[in-house]
């Protein structure tokens, strides 16, 4: 699975019962329901990344994968959005990048 299907399923979900899917129930709770979800497992992956435990990082990233397209989608954010602002900063040194943010 690559992100773009990841995506189109979640999308998918948004307007499925929310008895039948775990993603449409969090899409039914809010977006602040799923940035909190995006948060718990952004911080599990940083304590699986500073243990150094590469199998346990691995599935934690991908629920902050998974987790961060939901909270996108719950902000009506598409994954192409997202795509499109990186490819604008392509070419553009991070530092530049973050400097020009002020």
């Amino acid at each position: 699975m690559n992100l773009q299907d990841l995506a189109a399923t979640i999308a998918a979900r948004k307007d499925a019962d929310p008895d039948s899917s775990w993603t449409a129930k969090l899409l039914s709770q809010g977006p602040e329901k799923c940035a909190e979800k995006f948060g718990e497992e952004a911080i599990e992956a940083i304590i699986e990344a500073v243990k150094g435990d590469k199998t346990r990082l691995t599935s934690e990233a991908a629920d902050v994968l998974y987790h961060l397209l939901v909270m996108l989608a719950a902000c009506d954010v598409t994954l192409d959005d997202v795509l499109a602002q990186l490819a604008a900063r392509q070419g553009t040194s991070g530092l530049a990048e973050k400097a020009s943010r002020g």
